[in-house]
């Protein structure tokens, strides 16, 4: 990626998923450098699938970040330290269609080695290439009260992207 970050195997990653996903949160990033978006998203997981590494994630299709979703073959999933909370929480709350999110976060845009978008302060940098989709169902829905997630009937899109690089920022 870059001088400052260093390649690792995803399972040599020591990080717990439930927190790393649930509660430091993650930007998800689609496009190039030209034209791309991000989104905070607490919602996903990291496993094996078709004896692949992959991740998924989930976007409503009412995100802008949908879009670039949609148009790109890679995707990338940046985890940050604490300090980076209130960037998180102002990119999980506004829309790349109404404002600048890089420019009002102060984030730096960098190029993976795949081609995928992160950020020059993250942390953890997972890249992925779209393997699957699929839009949730909600008559597939069998415990009671996920229905409770979409008030709106804006039901998310999930995507599995097998990981093909995995970055840490160096010390």
């Amino acid at each position: 990626m870059n001088d400052k970050f260093m390649a690792i195997e995803p399972e040599k990653l020591e990080e717990n998923p439930f927190k790393l996903i649930g509660t430091d949160w993650m930007l998800i990033t689609a496009g190039d450098m030209q034209k791309f978006n991000t989104m905070t998203a607490s919602w996903g997981g990291l496993g094996i699938l078709w004896n692949k590494k992959v991740c998924f994630c989930v976007v409503r299709p009412s995100r802008y970040t949908f879009d670039f979703m949609e148009k790109s073959e890679i995707f990338t999933l940046s985890f940050f330290e604490e300090a980076y909370k209130k960037v998180l929480s102002f990119c999980g709350s506004k829309s790349g269609r109404d404002v600048d999110k890089i420019a009002a976060t102060g984030i730096t845009p960098v190029q993976t080695d795949g081609g995928g978008i992160s950020f020059q302060e993250a942390r953890l940098v997972i890249e992925c290439k779209k393997v699957y989709y699929q839009d949730l169902e909600p008559n597939h829905f069998l415990a009671p009260g996920i229905e409770k997630n979409y008030n709106g009937k804006d039901y998310h899109r999930m995507y599995i992207g097998e990981i093909t690089g995995c970055y840490l920022r160096k010390a």
